[in-house]
């Protein structure tokens, strides 16, 4: 960073500037908690009530929030609503957000069926699979697309972010096809490694590898 962008950034308020990866994750955290706490029907929760779901200390989620501006009430805490809009502000995910999903396999039929997307204003606008046999067939409430239809979606949709829940040996080639059509975001639901150009995100997510995470901090 310049001389000239980094002064500009001190001068910007918090939400302004960049986040820090750490911040930017606690803030996603809160954000999934918030957005369960609401579906229970929740109008307000405390710090220490956050803390007990995502396991970061009260003082640390007072201090991510406050630098944002004064959200809560002592005593009362924080209104669910307001807080879920303020957070989703700050991360820039205000608004709704068209993904494409590949593969129409269980993982992919679950997925689909899931509102873990549609919670956090994504909408899955198209369901795509290479298999014949199920191109045509129903998943989510979505025709399953052949993978030939993708430009056409990614132009009529404004299609930037893609979910793959594949093979891992179908996984490179997809992700050389979505990349080609302007995807810039891949949700990676397969064990296959991707190869994607810088200006591409990949975040892969894997249950073995999230239950070892855990393993270790409890073993530890």
């Amino acid at each position: 960073m310049s001389a000239p962008e980094a002064a500009q950034a001190e001068e910007a308020g918090p939400d302004e500037a960049r986040l820090s990866l750490g911040v930017a994750a606690r803030l996603s955290r809160y954000l999934q908690v918030l957005t369960q706490a609401r579906k229970m029907g929740k109008e307000t929760i405390s710090s220490r009530e956050l803390s007990e779901y995502t396991h970061v200390n009260p003082t640390q989620i007072r201090r991510d929030l406050s630098g944002f501006g004064r959200f809560g009430k002592r005593g009362v805490g924080y209104n669910v609503d307001g807080l879920i809009a303020e957070i989703r502000r700050i991360l820039q995910t205000a608004g709704q957000h068209n993904i494409a999903l590949f593969g129409a396999g269980r993982l992919g039929k679950a997925i689909a069926s899931s509102d873990i997307f549609a919670d956090h204003g994504f909408n899955v606008v198209a369901v795509f699979d290479a298999d014949p046999r199920k191109v045509g067939t129903s998943v989510g409430g979505h025709t399953v697309r052949p993978l030939d239809e993708l430009p056409g979606v990614c132009e009529e949709d404004g299609l930037v972010v893609a979910v793959l829940a594949v093979p891992a040996e179908a996984a490179q080639p997809l992700a050389d096809t979505l990349v080609a059509s302007g995807v810039k975001i891949i949700f990676n639901y397969s064990e296959g490694l991707l190869q994607v150009p810088p200006d591409v995100t990949v975040h892969t997510s894997s249950p073995a590898i999230d239950l070892l995470h855990a393993l270790y901090f409890y073993l530890s």
